[in-house]
């Protein structure tokens, strides 16, 4: 929505969106949560999350944003965020802060809520039997408890919390006035089309082009708004004009070396005319909308992206550093702005950002796997590293996509160096499944902006060597092995066909299965030694640990033999069983732990040179 919403705000001359602190998001402003919005309904989990975010936040550290309708001066009907916006009244509450009053925050209509939010503020005793909000009385109580437990640890954690408030930021906008609030509510809750931080960062970077480069604003709007859509390939953004220039005459190239390239190459009228409809002409005519069609309709249903487009932002930006040390929070969403503010330092800095925002996005669909749900994979989907290529459609006699496996130079279905990049990756992607853990694809990033032909496998081989080294592999047991080494493992024994399983995909597994189990029937109980052995463990899915539950390694094997292929490691396992008469015991336990620890040494020696030298 990004473009069009932006668009509509300069055009009515709304108000830019703000800043605030949870020291001065309530000083002089009133919030009323419309009827129309649903109850206050936050529980235990949403509550703590916030709290432990709050108290773990280090600097500058944003919440997420706040959407509003000044109904009059000063007062704002709340469109978007009453759930924090209320959780948040509550805390100050409970911290007896002096920025909120009793008329800082009400319910239309809700007379029990409001009588609980006065209450709460006034500092009454509360009696849940009482006409009382259920819900909001209760996500109190669970602060109060938070906060019981959290004294009782540390007596300085109240006073520490309460020094963070002014550094936690969320961002207010308002909307036009012209727009249908009920429509464009209901728009949010069904499309998810909000302004989200990213938006924020657009509009940062537009202002200072605007200011010192005026005449590459649209073009740097244009390049954007492109590559926000992270679930098709950045080609098929473009108009079938630009899309040629940009990505060549087979769409299968970056053509551009610099943004100066990209704005005397592209018409920006020849995009205008491919535009989807604008925020208000979704919200007068929400109908005709939804059933327009775009070039990319089916592609969009085909691919997922696995990261979202404000990761990805930040992402770019980490690869952009010429001193890319691995730091989760340079990867932390949380932190966006103060990530990304250098990027809007200048005008300058902003137009190269925008240039390489579109050479990495290309770089992405080209180099970084996605989920593809197509023909048999069309329900629960697989992962796919393909280029994207044109085709000429004789049948309806126009340009189509066409979909390559990346380094495959002709038709066929298979290469070899295509799927050990793709395993490998995916290996990665279930292993560090965080955004803000997500550093592989900028060291990628990095290396394909100085050459397009490295070897992203070695690269990538390296990385994860590394992080198996400092999971101190040989030593470590039971639940505190690292997922990386069972992956990775995983991996090797895949590619080198030591354990290979037809048609093997990795999946999201999170759970570590003790092939003999922790508590047997009927059978005698191991020592803890050979119990967490590496040799007796493997990464598997949850519900495939629950449905093994404490069977034996013959039963989990004869009962669920479909579930054994999660894992090479689990299926080496279990034919080694086999082949020694159906029987796992310790001794197999620590002959397979030491094969294993030496496959790990081996691939490890390749690169421990260029590991100890980074």
């Amino acid at each position: 929505m990004g473009l069009y919403f932006w668009r509509e705000l300069n055009m009515h001359a709304v108000k830019q969106p703000e800043e605030f602190n949870l020291k001065n998001i309530f000083v002089g402003s009133e919030y009323i949560v419309p009827i129309y919005q649903r109850s206050y309904a936050w529980e235990k989990d949403e509550i703590e999350l916030l709290l432990n975010d709050i108290y773990d936040s280090n600097g500058r550290y944003y919440l997420g944003s706040l959407i509003v309708d000044e109904t009059a001066p000063n007062t704002f009907s709340v469109i978007d965020g009453q759930q924090r916006l209320t959780t948040l009244f509550l805390l100050l509450s409970f911290l007896k802060d002096e920025t909120i009053s009793v008329k800082s925050l009400r319910f239309e209509a809700r007379e029990k809520s409001n009588i609980a939010l006065k209450d709460i503020y006034e500092k009454k005793q509360i009696d849940k039997e009482f006409y009382y909000s259920k819900e909001i009385v209760n996500g109190f109580e669970i602060i109060k408890n938070f906060f019981a437990v959290a004294n009782s640890k540390d007596i300085e954690y109240e006073k520490q919390f309460k020094s963070k408030l002014h550094n936690i930021l969320i961002i207010r906008t308002q909307v036009p006035k012209q727009i249908d609030l009920n429509h464009y509510f209901e728009i949010m809750n069904t499309r998810g089309e909000q302004l989200e931080i990213h938006e924020i960062a657009k509009g940062k970077i537009l202002s200072v082009i605007d200011k010192d480069k005026p005449e590459y604003k649209a073009i740097s709007a244009l390049i954007w708004d492109k590559c926000s859509q992270m679930d098709s390939y950045v080609q098929m953004n473009f108009d079938t004009i630009s899309r040629k220039i940009l990505f060549g005459e087979n769409w299968d190239s970056f053509e551009c070396s610099n943004i100066d390239e990209i704005k005397s190459k592209i018409s920006i009228k020849d995009e205008e005319k491919e535009k989807r409809f604008s925020l208000l002409e979704k919200i007068e005519d929400p109908i005709k909308s939804s059933n327009k069609k775009s070039e990319n309709d089916g592609e969009n249903e085909r691919f997922e992206s696995i990261i979202s487009f404000p990761n990805f932002l930040l992402i770019v930006n980490e690869s952009m550093q010429e001193d890319s040390n691995e730091n989760d929070a340079s990867l932390d969403d949380k932190k966006f702005i103060d990530t990304l503010k250098i990027r809007w330092k200048n005008g300058d800095n902003a137009v190269r950002f925008i240039f390489y925002l579109l050479k990495c996005r290309y770089l992405f669909d080209k180099y970084i796997i996605k989920r593809e749900f197509a023909k048999e994979y069309k329900e629960e989907g697989r992962w796919s590293l393909q280029k994207l290529q044109k085709y000429y459609d004789q049948n309806r006699n126009q340009d189509k996509p066409d979909y390559k496996l990346t380094y495959s130079n002709g038709e066929k279905d298979t290469d070899e160096k295509t799927e050990t990049l793709r395993s490998l990756q995916s290996a990665l992607r279930i292993t560090y499944t965080s955004p803000k853990t997500m550093h592989w694809i900028s060291i990628v990033f990095t290396e394909l902006n100085k050459d397009q032909n490295a070897d992203l496998t070695k690269l990538l081989e390296k990385y994860a060597c590394g992080k198996i080294e400092e999971a101190n592999y040989t030593e470590a047991s039971g639940f505190g092995i690292d997922r990386i080494v069972f992956t990775y493992l995983d991996y090797i024994l895949d590619r080198d066909s030591i354990s290979k399983i037809s048609n093997f995909q990795f999946q999201f597994r999170t759970s570590i299965e003790h092939f003999y189990p922790q508590h047997p029937i009927e059978k005698e109980c191991w020592d803890d030694a050979h119990l967490n052995s590496f040799g007796n463990l493997a990464l598997i899915t949850v519900s495939t640990n629950s449905k093994f539950s404490n069977l034996d390694p013959q039963s989990k094997d004869a009962s669920y033999p479909e579930a054994i292929k999660q894992s090479p490691k689990l299926s080496l396992m279990c034919d080694k069983m086999k082949k020694n008469g159906n029987v796992w015991d310790k001794t197999m336990v620590e002959e397979h732990k030491k094969e294993m620890i030496e496959l790990l040494n081996k691939e490890i020696e390749k690169y421990r040179l260029i590991i100890a030298t980074k």
